[in-house]
């Protein structure tokens, strides 16, 4: 079941349980000595950077696996740190990524040994909004393809926030890859607590013996698997590299909205539960999936309102700090998630990357 530390920060107390939690993590993931201390190092210092430049934020810290392949074992986990503040943001950010710019009387690492440590590290920062910093560490150090690494073209990434503290998250994301496909899902266990996570957990695992079916076909086996659990509603978007084509279906309330240039297209799903009311038939939507687009992906967690900005919207070069920045801007420190709040976006890989 998805395991997510949500570690409020608002006092220096805090700071230890965020390290704390890091470790936690590392020994979840199998990472040696050496990984497990660089995760610590990073939690701490992202934590330490939110009580002095922001006033208190909050630290994500979950396991994430890379998409996984129809045939074969998947990669390894690895642990994902996201620091979240509404605080004043960074006017110059590659002068905070420089040693010892933000950790006056810290540890004095700063961001810029964070991003060394970290096999991923992004951050995004604007004045007055706030700041996402996300760290993923990997055992060993820049081993295996993290989860927003490129997988044939596509990359993807998430953020979990279970409700109320809980350990467990109902909510859960994954991808998987069958030649050259590639498919996105997002699953909202019903209600929360441990068993909305069986029944999101039972998704993910029946997702990997799905990922050659286009997506309603999915979700038809997925009906199947979630029999004996609460139900879920579940979204499915599958991406045809060759073809350039995004197909979507879903399932209960899981918002879907795709970018496309500089405007946002709302895909839609069927009313329901899966596992639990059977559907005849089920609608697909299809887009043309180019270079300039971007899909998000997020449970009922985020406001019942909530759009993306106009324009671009968030965007950042790493798809869980997109993630990231979407629940940073979909709510406040006066307006909280309300339920367990899950979060994938789905990118091209840019054309100068390989």
């Amino acid at each position: 079941m998805p395991r997510v530390w949500d570690v409020p920060v608002h006092d220096s107390t805090r700071v230890r349980d965020a390290r704390v939690a890091a470790e936690r993590a590392a020994a979840l993931a199998g990472l040696d000595e050496r990984r497990t201390a660089s995760a610590a190092l990073v939690a701490t210092e992202l934590a330490t950077n939110l009580l002095k430049h922001a006033g208190g934020g909050q630290v994500l810290i979950e396991n994430v696996a890379p998409p996984v392949p129809a045939e074969g074992p998947g990669g390894a986990p690895v642990v994902q740190i996201a620091a979240i503040d509404h605080g004043p943001g960074i006017a110059d950010v590659p002068a905070a990524l420089r040693d010892g710019f933000s950790t006056t009387r810290s540890l004095g690492a700063g961001l810029g040994t964070c991003r060394r440590l970290a096999d991923d590290f992004g951050l995004h920062s604007l004045p007055g909004r706030g700041t996402v910093a996300l760290a993923r560490i990997g055992n060993p150090p820049g081993g295996g393809a993290g989860p927003a690494r490129p997988a044939g073209g596509v990359r993807a990434g998430g953020v979990n926030i279970p409700y109320g503290g809980a350990e467990y998250s109902g909510d859960a994301w994954a991808w998987v890859r069958s030649g050259d496909r590639l498919t996105l899902m997002l699953a909202d266990g019903l209600g929360h607590g441990p068993e909305a996570a069986r029944a999101s957990t039972a998704a993910v695992e029946a997702l990997r013996g799905s990922a050659h079916l286009p997506p309603a076909e999915a979700l038809r086996r997925l009906d199947t698997a979630l029999g004996g659990t609460r139900g879920a509603a579940v979204a499915v978007a599958q991406v045809d590299v060759r073809a350039g084509r995004l197909r979507f279906a879903g399932v209960g309330n899981v918002g879907a909205r795709l970018r496309e240039g500089d405007r946002w297209r709302a895909l839609v799903s069927r009313p329901g539960i899966v596992g639990v009311h059977r559907h005849a038939s089920l609608r697909e939507e299809e887009a043309v999936w180019a270079d300039d687009r971007l899909l998000i992906l997020h449970s009922d967690g985020l406001p019942s309102r909530w759009t993306p900005p106009s324009g671009a919207g968030p965007v950042a070069d790493d798809p869980a700090v997109t993630a990231a920045v979407t629940i940073r801007d979909a709510s406040s420190p006066a307006r909280p998630v309300r339920d367990d709040t899950a979060v994938a976006v789905l990118t091209p890989t840019p054309p100068d990357r390989p």
